[in-house]
């Protein structure tokens, strides 16, 4: 007969049983020990090397990703992620001594990082392997606990991934939740410790809103218009191909992907040949054919997307160079590329997230610079340039969440470099050290002995000896005329 606290315990919802059991696990320390976090990245490595195949299938599936994008962008940097956090934990992990003023004398302290509790990782549906685990491998690496809740737009990943997490990592530590909003705001309604989510800006806004009823510190990983400024001091056809491949992966649904070029007029023609060039060369004749192209997640986007494209009179969203053929039965968009689009487009007035390019003319850097600091902050930055001056002046004179020279999507490949955004394209940093920062608590230490008991030359009474030493310590002297 079942007791009256499992019949209890059975009847919560999942969300409930989820955050629950999580929080036992923190309260009792089972995260805490360094054995405990290297056990469950070691089994989270080992889940991702025996079950790559059908974690590719499942991905397929959802979005048509072909494998090699699944294996080299996904579940690759995940593994590479655990192998650069793994031997690192006790270094990261241990206190660190902290030098004191001498007012403080004799006295030591120290920083000392510690988990911030029971995390909540809300994972979009673009990258749904990668944005799931990649900030779990950095939450359970600081010593917290994870909740997460995959995307319900990747259905057949979202199982394949909690039936694999079931199996393989400790459910006292690791909860997977599925649902839709409503699953959202009743995970919100509960008091985690911090919330990681990737997704859009407006989406973001709202669970940020509801993670402040509760003072929840949260981390947003959100998107935005990323630039491409391309000039003629850089090699056209090196230019192309590259823009090509960080637009065109992922059918364009990458957040760090180049939204639209900035072109100067020498250039802008050549350049956008030698895209459509390049994208014959990835894709074929027939881009619906190759089984390096993949598709749109679902009909809702593929309709938002299809808005975006010109129409027969449409003269302000620019030529189409290549591409323009759609297929709704099959969700797929040709790769497309716009010329001498005219900013006010509907393709410019929003993050694409789709396989459209504009390529907007442009005088020089000074009015490319112009055209981005009017826009919210992006989440990525490229240019390609030869030039030393024009490169400093994108560095210093325009803020984004990263920035590549002659390079798209560079920043998201390393786990020496942290991701993040600023102002609308997100706060918060992750990969590698700041990701294991940014699940920590800096808890700081100070230890001071009772004797010899040294504070008492600046409590009360303020006589003349601890005016003096104020005026020594503050480094100001008090004018007494009045």
């Amino acid at each position: 007969m079942a007791s009256d606290q499992t019949i209890a315990f059975s009847a919560v919802t999942p969300v409930q049983r989820a955050y629950m059991t999580l929080e036992k696990s923190m309260k009792s320390g089972l995260s805490r020990p360094l054995k405990w976090r290297r056990m469950q990245l070691a089994s989270l490595k080992r889940m991702l090397q025996e079950n790559a195949k059908m974690l590719c299938d499942a991905v397929h599936d959802d979005m048509g990703k072909p494998a090699a994008e699944t294996l080299m962008m996904e579940i690759g940097l995940v593994l590479d992620e655990i192998k650069f956090v793994t031997p690192r934990l006790g270094m990261w992990s241990a206190p660190k001594p902290v030098a004191l003023p001498w007012l403080l004398q004799p006295a030591c302290a120290w920083k000392r990082p510690e988990p911030e509790g029971v995390v909540l990782v809300i994972s979009p549906w673009n990258y749904p392997i990668l944005l799931a685990l990649e900030p779990m491998v950095d939450a359970i690496a600081a010593g917290n606990v994870v909740c997460l809740k995959p995307s319900d737009l990747s259905p057949h990943t979202s199982e394949v991934l909690q039936t694999l997490i079931e199996q393989y990592m400790d459910p006292r530590g690791v909860q997977v939740v599925q649902g839709n909003r409503a699953v959202n705001t009743e995970l919100l309604s509960h008091h985690f410790d911090h919330l990681f989510f990737t997704g859009g800006g407006y989406v973001g806004s709202i669970l940020m809103a509801e993670a402040a009823k509760n003072l929840t510190p949260t981390s947003l990983e959100l998107g935005g218009k990323s630039p491409c400024y391309v000039d003629r001091t850089t090699d056209i056809a090196t230019a192309a191909r590259r823009i090509a491949w960080g637009r065109f992966t992922n059918a364009g649904q990458t957040c760090v992907a180049p939204d639209y070029v900035l072109a100067t007029p020498d250039v802008a023609d050549a350049l956008a040949h030698q895209i459509a060039s390049a994208l014959t060369k990835f894709f074929g004749d027939d881009p619906q054919q190759s089984p390096s192209y993949g598709r749109i997640i679902n009909d809702k986007q593929f309709d938002r997307l299809v808005k975006l494209l010109p129409g027969e009179d449409d003269h302000v969203s620019g030529s189409v160079i290549c591409g323009g053929v759609t297929d709704r039965s099959d969700r797929y968009i040709a790769p497309t590329v716009l010329f001498d689009v005219d900013p006010q487009a509907p393709v410019m007035q929003g993050e694409i997230f789709g396989p459209i390019l504009p390529i907007i003319i442009v005088e020089n850097e000074s009015e490319a610079i112009n055209f981005i600091n009017k826009r919210p902050k992006p989440l990525a930055e490229y240019v390609f340039s030869q030039n030393p001056r024009v490169r400093n002046r994108f560095e210093h004179e325009t803020s984004s969440g990263a920035l590549g020279f002659n390079l798209p999507l560079g920043h998201l490949l390393s786990s020496r470099l942290p991701f993040g955004g600023i102002g609308a394209s997100g706060m918060g940093h992750y990969h590698g050290k700041d990701g294991f920062n940014e699940f920590s608590h800096m808890k700081t230490v100070i230890s001071k002995p009772l004797k010899p008991d040294t504070l008492r030359c600046v409590m009360p009474p303020y006589t003349k000896l601890v005016n003096n030493i104020a005026t020594i310590v503050s480094h100001v002297k008090l004018n007494n005329k009045h």
